[in-house]
């Protein structure tokens, strides 16, 4: 993996648009990324690993930690755009993470969703060609090219000092959970869990069958608690069957046991269904003689009562008969009955109808009362034209009227459609005129809105020119006190040099040993060593002077700098703004806006006003339509009045001569009518009551001559003896009882046996009972008895045969069982055989930190001068802890492996970049064996002397053999002299700036 070109904007600290060009840092092989405390350097980072992941290393990926920049534009949206090479194809990828931006329409923001871009440059036609913008695909594509998750990347790609400083000390749990997130050893630490599970099933299943096993020796000893002389249930101190003692053979013996007991059972039941039987057969014999005993004296009881009961009998029995007789005359009576009822209801019928009749026919018989029906019926029928003329009449009243409203209101309607009429020419005019001036509004916005722009960037360039002439004033401030404390540096470290110089003498004799020869004329003898000033410099001061001079020069040359850039965009901003003030071009812009806003709100009408117009016309053209049609109804109206009124009076005449003295001709129809109908009544009932007479006399006659033959003397003597038929089934039931009870008795005292059996001593059922019973108790308690017998048998063969299934299916499980714990306890590091105690996971990362340690060691080798290596220990730790996961530094000054704890601060930085680097192979040898040809190394080198300063960076140097590119964050002042290619990250009030700096190395 290579880096070429980073673009950040508004992302962390960085308000802007900020580019990093890794190509033109990569040439030296070796840069650094420096600049104050809070500048932006992790942010860099962090936007490496947003690119490539989507998200941001540790703690910064929260939730509550927002990735936009708080110095940028509301308009312009965070983004970070990476340009790199992975494997031999290069790729560009764009993200934006989900960020509020302002509305486009309106107040108040909305959230954008976040977005992602992946292209692939062609080096055959040298163009760029987009591959997806789906978050879950280009994660899929990048995974696949990286080999490595994100916690990987930033510790194989971000070299984390701090990180490996710890991890260089830390314990073997602790190490291990850093091994196992970087080399993915779950499957290891799975394998453990599996065997673990697998393990605990097996002795699931062990002590289920023992439990089982046991269960069953239990239920067999319940079984066989009844049979004496069996010993108790063979079970070993553990609870379970203890197979080896003998409990197949106890189980043989008791069922053996069993079997006796069972025949001597059956035997018993044998000889107590014998007893029983014969119990039974003396018991049913007396119950018989007792029977005929109390039926003998029960019938004789019986025929007691009936005797006394005779007189009832013979009553009843008469009373049946004359009712019997009583019902051949039923008919005759019944219909004697309905004659009479139906003559009184007609002799009421005809009064009522009379009554309603006139005075002269109250009393005339039923033939004139038709005649006089007849006459009147005939008049009716005369009136019905006359009816009809008087509906006629009525119709055309409703008509005329009905005429009459809707002239009145088409009157109005029309004198309104003339008013809208006279009133249309000022109505188009006045449309027409709208249409018109919406139409030029429309023009006038397009003017204005070209204008508009122009307006908008010279106001925006006058902001800039204003804001860059407040800022030039503080930079050329800023220059000048740069200036100012650069000219007293460089003096008072000409001075301080100046002041060395004189004394150089004494500084040399302060260096002089008797004996010794002088370093300037040689001579062992120093008669006379000048003496130190009580201003003396010494070379430390005069180093220091010169590194403060240098100092204060670098920031003069910045501040000239910034200011020459400054002063570039104040040209350039006052070259588009002019000379005109800011107030002066905003407020043209505000009239400009509120122009557009006018003419384009006038604008907008125009469709409006061309579509009111043409509904204008076409209303018009249908109201002079209606008006017109209105005028020709009126007259049709007005036509058709006077031809109803002219029929209307015809008629009233001929209705008045027919309806004579009633309110009209309906009223005496309705007259005429209700009198015939009268009159068909009263005739018709008169009739009725006629013939309801007559059959009246004949159904006299005939009950008489029906009571005479049924042996009554009047019809009334008949209608007495009737009885209702419940009352005839109820003496008819009493009756056939007491022949039926009659029978019964007879039988009974007639049956020889019944007799024979009253003259024999009373029989006794308590007593023959009793013995039943007792013959039936030995009965059950003998069946009781062997069906106990026999199951206790039957369970006994069961459960011996299921303990002896039992005991076969455990041994297999029990080998099983063994197997497993060994295997799990081997992989957990708890078996004895497992000497070093360690687990499978751990055993396969202490593999991997022997290879770690094996790379990072040769590193350490140069960058400690030949005196250190790293070595790995798989000694067994003390107090139950991991091992194989130990480190230890081989000191080659005193040939003894010495703890990590005991390295100096400057030690453990070298060790742990060595640690680091190495660590950083071995990740990619796993992920697949991806080139990463740009690493960053974060902080420590402070730590480090002159020397040891020199070491690491040649070996850092070195890497540029494997081509690879080194970036090193550091805040140390010495590394901006040794290492020429610089990104430098500047903190100011608005936001962070990346600066490339390729200077030279100083002599």
């Amino acid at each position: 993996m290579r880096l070429h070109h980073l673009t950040v904007t508004a992302f962390g600290p960085f308000g802007t648009t900020q580019r990093v060009d890794f190509d033109r840092l990569s040439a030296a092989g070796l840069f650094l990324l420096h600049g104050p405390t809070g500048a932006g350097k992790t942010s860099l980072l962090d936007a490496v690993c947003f690119a490539l992941y989507g998200s941001v290393p540790g703690a910064r990926q929260s939730s509550t930690v927002t990735l936009r920049s708080d110095h940028a534009d509301p308009a312009t949206p965070t983004e970070v755009v990476l340009d790199l090479t992975l494997g031999d194809r290069r790729l560009e990828i764009t993200r934006r993470p989900e960020q509020e931006r302002p509305k486009r329409r309106g107040a108040g923001t909305t959230r954008d969703r976040a977005r992602t871009l992946l292209r692939e440059h062609d080096p055959a036609t040298g163009t760029w060609r987009a591959l997806s913008s789906s978050h879950q695909e280009i994660a899929a594509e990048l995974g696949g090219l990286l080999g490595m998750n994100r916690d990987q990347f930033c510790q194989v790609v971000l070299l984390p000092q701090g990180d490996f400083a710890r991890f260089l000390r830390a314990g073997a749990e602790d190490r291990a959970t850093l091994l196992g997130r970087l080399f993915d050893t779950r499957r290891f630490a799975a394998a453990e869990a599996h065997l673990a599970d697998l393990r605990a099933d097996a002795g699931r299943r062990v002590r289920a069958a023992d439990d089982r096993l046991l269960a069953i020796a239990h239920r067999m000893g319940q079984a066989a608690a009844p049979l004496t002389g069996l010993p108790a249930v063979p079970v070993d101190d553990s609870g379970a069957p203890g197979l080896a003692a003998g409990l197949l053979g106890w189980a043989a013996q008791a069922r053996c046991a069993a079997r006796e007991h069972h025949t001597v059972a059956r035997l018993a039941l044998a000889a107590a269904e014998t007893a029983h039987e014969e119990a039974g057969r003396h018991h049913t014999a007396i119950l018989d003689l007792a029977g005929r005993q109390a039926r003998h004296a029960d019938a004789r009881r019986r025929a007691d009562a009936l005797a006394a009961r005779r007189p009832e009998y013979d009553a009843d029995r008469r009373a049946l008969e004359r009712a019997r007789a009583a019902d051949t005359v039923a008919p005759a009576l019944d219909l004697r009955e309905s004659a009479a009822a139906e003559h009184r209801a007609a002799a009421d019928g005809e009064r009522r109808a009379r009554a309603a009749l006139p005075r002269d026919l109250a009393d005339a018989p039923a033939d004139r009362l038709a005649e006089r029906e007849r006459a009147t019926r005939a008049l009716v029928g005369t009136l019905t034209a006359a009816r009809n003329a008087e509906d006629r009449a009525d119709r055309i009243t409703a008509d005329i009227a009905l005429l009459d409203e809707e002239d009145s209101a088409e009157g109005r309607l029309l004198d309104g459609l003339r008013a809208r009429l006279d009133a249309w020419p000022a109505t188009e005019e006045a449309l027409r005129r709208r249409a018109d001036e919406a139409r030029d509004a429309a023009a006038r916005a397009e003017a204005v809105a070209e204008r508009l722009p122009a307006a908008r960037r010279r106001l925006a360039a006058a902001h800039r020119r204003d804001e860059l002439t407040g800022r030039i004033a503080a930079a050329e401030t800023g220059l000048l006190a740069a200036r100012e404390d650069a000219t007293t540096a460089h003096a008072h470290w000409l001075d301080l040099r100046e002041r060395r110089l004189r004394g150089i003498a004494a500084e040399l004799a302060a260096a002089l040993t008797p004996g010794a020869p002088c370093a300037v004329c040689g001579s062992p003898d120093h008669p006379a060593p000048a003496r130190a000033a009580a201003d003396q410099v010494d070379r430390a001061e005069e180093e220091a002077a010169e590194t403060a001079h240098r100092a204060a020069e670098e920031r003069r040359t910045d501040a000239a700098g910034h200011l020459a850039a400054l002063r570039e965009a104040h040209a350039s901003a006052a070259a588009e703004a002019g000379t005109e003030p800011y107030d002066a071009l905003d407020r043209t812009v505000t009239a400009l806006n509120a122009d557009l806003e006018a003419v384009r709100a006038l604008a907008d009408e125009a469709p409006a006003a061309r579509i009111a117009l043409a509904d204008a016309e076409r209303e018009h053209t249908a109201l002079r339509d209606r008006a017109e049609e209105t005028g020709r109804r009126a007259a049709a109206r007005r036509s058709r009045r006077a031809a109803l009124t002219a029929e209307r009076d015809a008629l009233r005449d001929e209705v008045a001569r027919a309806r004579a003295d009633a309110p009209s001709v309906a009223a005496r129809a309705a007259r005429l009518t209700a009198l015939a109908d009268a009159l068909a009544g009263a005739a018709a009932a008169a009739r009725a009551g006629a013939e309801t007479a007559d059959r009246l006399k004949a159904a006299d006659a005939r009950v008489a001559d029906a009571a005479y033959r049924a042996g009554f003397g009047t019809p009334d003597a008949a209608a007495g003896a009737r009885l209702a038929p419940q009352r005839q089934r109820d003496l008819q039931q009493r009756i056939d009882a007491r022949h039926a009870e009659e029978s019964a008795v007879a039988a009974v005292l007639t049956d020889p046996a019944a007799e024979a059996a009253a003259g024999l001593p009373a029989a006794d059922p308590a007593a023959a009972g009793a013995a039943l019973a007792a013959a039936t108790r030995r009965l059950r308690q003998a069946a009781a008895a062997e069906e106990a017998a026999r199951t206790r048998a039957a369970e006994l063969d069961a459960l011996s045969a299921r303990a002896a299934a039992e005991t076969a299916a455990a041994a297999p499980l029990r080998n099983r069982a063994g197997r497993l714990a060994r295997l799990a306890g081997l992989a957990a590091g708890t078996s004895p055989d497992n000497a070093y105690r360690m687990r499978l996971e751990t055993y396969v990362l202490a593999a991997r930190l022997e290879q770690v340690a094996a790379v990072a060691g040769a590193r350490l080798h140069r960058m400690s001068a030949g005196r250190y290596t790293l070595v790995h220990s798989d000694a067994r730790a003390a107090h139950r802890a991991r091992s194989g996961l130990g480190l230890h530094v081989m000191d080659a000054w005193t040939g003894r492996a010495r703890d990590t704890a005991t390295l100096s601060g400057g030690e453990s930085f070298i060790v742990s970049l060595a640690l680091a680097l190495g660590l950083a192979d071995v990740v990619t040898a796993e992920a697949g064996g991806l080139r990463l040809s740009t690493l960053f190394i974060d902080e420590g080198f402070g730590s480090l002397d002159e020397q040891a300063l020199d070491d690491v960076l040649d070996v850092l140097d070195g890497l540029r053999e494997h081509d690879r590119t080194v970036g090193i964050v550091s805040h140390v002042p010495d590394l901006r002299a040794r290492v020429p290619a610089r990104l430098e990250v500047v903190r100011t009030r608005t936001g962070s700036a990346v600066r490339h700096r390729m200077a030279p190395l100083h002599p």
